[in-house]
């Protein structure tokens, strides 16, 4: 078997072929050449693609650096970019409110304080008149120029704002004031709109006065017992009578509003400002024609039951100067670091500071919120109330919501300053460089302000530049660089710096506004009414059973002072002067980005809210010889917890507070009959009744 398989395989092999040494050499060199090829053509081929890599790597680089051109940001790209986030935002906001619906599943909004209170028995009994602040009353034309074809009895102010961009220099220009009378320009008429709708919503979605209207209804109110005491908060409050007989129309109100409801006193509730113009009314409405109203003493006794200010700036704020100064805040300031391009941008000519300086200018008002009492009440170059506070906020926000219920005057004023030292010297307010804002003051340059300011020549400079006219460019460069070296600005010294860097708006305001303390009450003098919306130049009327409230948020980090510094030199600029964004403190310190904070409402600082309720009226004083009660209410405040919650039912913001539901029921029950004890009696969170006691005043 063995022998026929191997013969098989014989057979089916393919034979051998036999080849001579000469074809197998030739057979290898065919080989070589072949590998030879071979290696060429894969070099080539590698070459090929290093090449090519080359090439890529350059066109990739090439298409970086377009794309890097691409990304140049210019001033224009900013301001674009500003306005298309904010056009997406609002779009976006207002889709999700007509879109969502009103309670969503799972969702259950909660019961307003008005309901609630309604279903507890509390019925309207005294009528209510509310009071709106600065900015925040509606106005509208009655006459103006070509420019406003179409806009008679429109909104300029309040609203929608769309004329801002259809026509923003008319705009503009029909918002001011005559510079030198501080009434009506010629040609032109803008009023205050009048109702409730006045001041009810700022623009649309914004509240102010809304939230607490709607509640007051709940419980029974309505035209009939409730109104809304609009005036033009541009003007002096004093001209609000000579050119609108506003104070006129309000006591003609009140006196309708007691009769026709039974004989009920009325409960007044101002808001920011308009508790400086109610303070001014209180005054006016007792004297006699043709400076008064006429009443005769009595009169306030006879017609209000209580006043419930809220957020008062009894003593002013310090926000005002940084306006006057150089249109500035805070925000403003954050804003101008992030992005100069927005607010400086030659390129686009936009200078919108210079524009905002300009038309302030012209309104009075803002002249009754620069501080009162001087260095007394706001401090020196040493020495301020609030001497000792720290900004370690989170920590006494946890000490402050520890105990619920304040209602004693005699609060523990160690469980909310802090203990560290702190280097802040709040009563400069102006300090031209971060260094000159703590450094003891011996070390700082002793000049003779006045001599320094009103005796240099004025000469108009940035002439040939084609920019805004403010005051400013009245004044020599050198002038302004003295204002700088001076380097430190009290409460005192600020009015002479103001006189000096705006003097037709305060040789014009200063007529119709005080910001001293008096002396003696009984001097004849203090009959005028320029210092009437001056608590520390005036008394209360002779009302002992009147109420006054002071209620206000606390717990928000408030401007006090700034570290200012000079504008970049060589440009075409009409504002020397500008917040130093870059001045930062230390851990735990006050100063953040140029700004110096306190406790307050945002706006406001306790010190000004809280000293007249807390102390300058506390008791029969010289300011309160009646002895009016005053009670301090304050509402710490607590930022909303969800988008849900809007802009919060517990915040303590000076305008947000309108929403505030604690603050809603203490106006309800007032309102209803209820009195200061009957609601708690005073509720102190803050320092106030401590920095009250450090202020060495004449009681």
């Amino acid at each position: 078997m063995g022998s026929v398989l191997r013969l098989r395989k014989l057979c089916y092999v393919e034979p051998v072929k036999f080849q001579s040494f000469e074809s197998i050499k030739n057979a290898e060199k065919q080989q070589q050449q072949q590998q030879q090829q071979e290696e060429r053509t894969v070099s080539e081929v590698e070459n090929a693609v290093q090449k090519n890599g080359r090439d890529d790597d350059e066109d990739t680089k090439k298409k970086k650096e377009g794309k890097k051109k691409m990304k140049e940001w210019r001033c224009i790209d900013s301001c674009c970019w500003v306005i298309g986030c904010l056009c997406t935002v609002w779009w976006l906001l207002v889709f999700l409110y007509y879109s969502l619906p009103a309670a969503l599943p799972g969702f259950q909004p909660p019961e307003s304080p008005g309901a609630r209170l309604g279903r507890e028995g509390v019925r309207a009994l005294h009528p209510v008149v509310l009071v709106p602040g600065i900015s925040t009353g509606g106005l509208e034309l009655w006459e103006g120029k070509p420019c406003t074809e179409g806009l008679f009895r429109k909104r300029l102010w309040g609203g929608s704002f769309t004329e801002i961009l259809k026509r923003p220099l008319c705009w503009l220009e029909h918002l001011s004031l005559d510079n030198e009378t501080g009434l009506d320009p010629p040609g032109i008429r803008v009023r205050a709109v009048p109702g409730l709708v006045a001041a009810d919503y700022f623009a649309p979605g914004y509240f102010v006065w809304a939230v607490l209207i709607q509640n007051l209804a709940k419980i029974g109110y309505e035209e009939k017992n409730m109104h809304m005491a609009a005036y033009d908060w541009r003007l002096s409050f004093q001209n609000t009578e000579t050119r609108d007989q506003a104070l006129s129309r309000l006591k003609s109100t009140i006196e309708l509003m007691y009769l026709t409801n039974g004989r009920k006193k009325v409960v007044v509730v101002p808001h920011s400002m308009g508790v400086l113009y109610f303070l001014h009314f209180l005054k006016w409405v007792e004297l006699p024609p043709p400076m008064g109203g006429g009443g005769g003493p009595g009169w306030c006794a006879t017609h209000i039951k209580a006043i419930m200010n809220i957020g008062p700036p009894f003593l002013g704020v310090p926000k005002a100067v940084s306006n006057i100064l150089s249109s500035e805040a805070k925000d403003v300031a954050v804003i101008r670091s992030m992005d100069p391009g927005v607010l400086d941008s030659e390129i686009l000519g936009l200078q919108t500071l210079e524009h905002a300086m300009r038309v302030a200018r012209t309104w009075d008002s803002i002249i009754s919120l620069v501080p009162k009492g001087g260095e007394t009440i706001w401090g020196d170059l040493d020495w301020s109330p609030e001497e000792g506070h720290g900004c370690s906020l989170a920590k006494r926000r946890t000490l402050q919501s520890s105990g619920n219920n304040k209602n004693s005057n005699h609060t523990n004023g160690k469980r909310t300053f802090s203990a560290m030292k702190d280097l802040a010297k709040y009563g400069r307010i102006i300090s031209f460089g971060k260094e000159a804002s703590y450094i003891p003051s011996s070390q700082l340059p002793s000049v003779d302000l006045k001599e320094l300011l009103l005796g240099k020549p004025s000469t108009i400079s940035n002439s040939t530049c084609q920019e805004v006219w403010t005051e400013y460019n009245e004044l020599s460069r050198e002038s302004i660089r003295d204002v700088a070296d001076n380097k430190v600005y009290t409460s005192q010294t600020l009015l002479d710096l103001l006189r000096f860097v705006a003097p037709k708006m305060m040789k014009r305001a200063e007529a119709h506004f005080s910001h001293g303390i008096a002396d003696d009450l009984n001097d004849p003098k203090y009959n005028h009414y320029k210092y009437w919306s001056n608590p520390l130049e005036m008394r209360l009327p002779g009302a002992p059973d009147m109420e006054i409230y002071c209620l206000y948020g606390v717990g928000i980090p408030t401007e006090r002072s700034y570290v200012y510094k000079m504008s970049p030199t060589g440009k075409c600029k009409s504002i020397p002067f500008r917040i130093d964004s870059t001045a930062e403190g230390y851990e735990d310190s006050c100063l953040k980005g140029g700004v110096y904070f306190v406790d307050g409402d945002e706006s406001v600082p306790v010190l000004s809210s809280g000293f007249m309720c807390a102390r300058g009226w506390r008791g029969k004083t010289r300011f309160n010889p009646s002895g009016a009660t005053t009670y301090v209410r304050e509402y710490q405040h607590r930022p909303p917890a969800s988008l849900l919650e809007g802009r919060g039912s517990a915040s303590g913001a000076h305008v947000d507070i309108m929403g505030n539901v604690a603050f809603i029921e203490d106006v309800l029950r007032v309102a209803a009959g209820a009195t200061g004890e009957e609601i708690g009696g005073d509720r102190i969170y803050s320092d106030i009744m401590r920095m009250s006691e450090r202020i060495n005043i004449q009681l």
